[in-house]
């Protein structure tokens, strides 16, 4: 990773190359284009990947769509039902109160949320490249030349990984991966079976009381989802067969189903990797890239979209030049912290699923405690990514964490959010924004549901900062959003 000659760079093109348009880069492109930042997604597929996922969107990541002003467009193309049964598929209600507005899951296929994501992009203003794979990089102190495999080459200022599990950009920097290899993989499609209904639903309920990792459930126009355990690890990019399904099932429910006519059929492990930095210079990882765990309690896509939402505005302020010095170097101190819990509570999870007695009589124990409700809402606040507080020195509860969706005047406070930009909300009437009006919005009201005087809202919806002083506003002003421009 050398820094080539003046003479032989590339003219900066862009601001920000995006290796990948999964929701993570499609997310991303989005943010960085409300600040005008030129942004180009690399997607190396020539066309949007169809797979038989189904991903769920969890509180934290509708609540973002809700600031973004993309929440009832995506929700039209999901399912929705109440939030609760996330840890380890343990069948419990969600406590009551939640503190959140949106206190509910959204089931929606992946590709169908890749697709919304990426209009919104291009809809902002991101150009989107398929057929484009990246094979190498140099970086300098003035950009990033991104080499590609046709031999063409790009230059930006910034380059973002958010190319997967097997992330290119990640092993180019030469960042280490570690972790534990996949010691299982799941098998998930979509199928027709030839058994009645009530005949499977007695099975399934039966089965699933010792084997958490199997599913079939009606998906939707005469398909069913089907997850079954695969007969052993394999190379995950060769996709399973009908057959596999079929003698799975057999193994597991001692019938096959009669399953036929395979609309999409993929497989996934439970291999768990964290990197050991988020950026190397100019060069960033985001989603996959960062961070790959089994998909039990559906965290995977939620935690890269926050990643995004955590990135977008520091890298766009860097851009356009009013970002504190230490500002980009944040989003590894914040975010690296939640995907190690999310690996840990994924590894927790998966053996919770084991069907050893061991792991069965803890499942029992845990089943028992979760009636409690403290127990209850701390583990849903931790699968959803609404009990996240980022620690921003010493202050109230409420400081770093997100600020729900509150009755503001005129409406919601996430209504206000659409542009991505910082926000004070001023219960007192007496506070300014000052020379940051550029960056921040000012919103007086003393009707606010809130208990505390004034707060400050990062871009990204979390408090950072509470009270009713101009002099200490000012300076955490400073600390998040630069110097004044006046």
């Amino acid at each position: 990773m050398g820094s080539p000659p003046d003479r032989d760079r590339a003219p900066l093109m862009f601001d920000v190359i995006i290796a990948g348009c999964g929701p993570t880069g499609a997310m991303l492109a989005a943010e960085l284009r409300l600040h005008d930042v030129r942004v180009l997604v690399l997607e190396k597929e020539t066309e949007p990947v169809s797979t038989a996922r189904i991903v769920s969107l969890h509180i934290r990541s509708i609540e973002l769509m809700a600031m973004r002003g993309l929440l009832e467009r995506i929700r039209e193309h999901g399912r929705q039902r109440p939030a609760g049964g996330f840890f380890a598929a343990i069948d419990k209600p969600a406590p009551k109160r939640l503190d959140t507005a949106h206190a509910f899951l959204l089931g929606i296929p992946q590709p169908v949320i890749v697709d919304l994501l990426e209009e919104h992009a291009i809809q902002l203003g991101a150009q989107v490249r398929r057929g484009c794979a990246v094979a190498g990089l140099e970086q300098d102190d003035e950009g990033v030349t991104v080499k590609l495999a046709d031999g063409e080459q790009l230059r930006s200022r910034y380059l973002v990984g958010c190319d997967g599990g097997r992330s290119t950009v990640r092993k180019l920097l030469g960042v280490g991966f570690p972790g534990e290899p996949a010691r299982t993989e799941t098998l998930m499609g979509e199928m027709e079976v030839g058994v009645p209904q009530e005949e499977l639903a007695a099975k399934v309920t039966d089965i699933r009381g010792t084997h958490q990792r199997f599913q079939l459930r009606p998906f939707g126009d005469g398909a069913y989802s089907v997850v079954v355990p695969a007969a052993e690890v394999t190379d995950a990019e060769r996709p399973p067969t009908l057959e596999d399904f079929r003698q799975q099932l057999r193994t597991i429910a001692g019938t096959d189903f009669g399953v036929h006519s395979p609309r999409r059929l993929s497989r996934f492990g439970d291999a768990t990797r964290l990197a050991e930095r988020y950026r190397v210079g100019r060069v960033l990882l985001a989603g996959d890239a960062a961070h790959i765990h089994p998909p039990t309690g559906g965290q995977g896509l939620n935690l890269g979209v926050q990643d995004a939402f955590n990135l977008g505005w520091k890298l766009a302020a860097h851009i356009r030049g009013w970002a504190p010095e230490t500002l980009l170097d944040t989003y590894h101190t914040e975010r690296h912290p939640v995907a190690q819990d999310v690996l840990d509570n994924t590894r927790a999870q998966m053996e919770l699923h084991s069907t050893e007695p061991g792991p069965q009589a803890l499942r029992g124990l845990l089943t028992e405690l979760m009636d409690f409700d403290e127990v209850n809402r701390y583990l849903i606040e931790k699968i959803t990514a609404i009990g996240i507080r980022y620690d921003f020195g010493e202050g109230p509860d409420l400081l770093g964490r997100r600020l729900p969706d509150i009755d503001v005047r005129h409406g919601r406070l996430y209504d206000l959010l659409h542009r991505g930009r910082g926000l004070l909300l001023d219960r007192t009437q007496r506070l300014t924004t000052g020379g940051w009006s550029d960056r921040v919005d000012y919103l007086a009201d003393p009707t606010a549901a809130l208990d505390v005087p004034c707060l400050l809202l990062r871009p990204d919806g979390h408090v950072a900062w509470i009270g009713d002083d101009q002099q200490d506003l000012d300076d955490h002003l400073s600390r998040w959003f630069g110097t004044p421009a006046n």
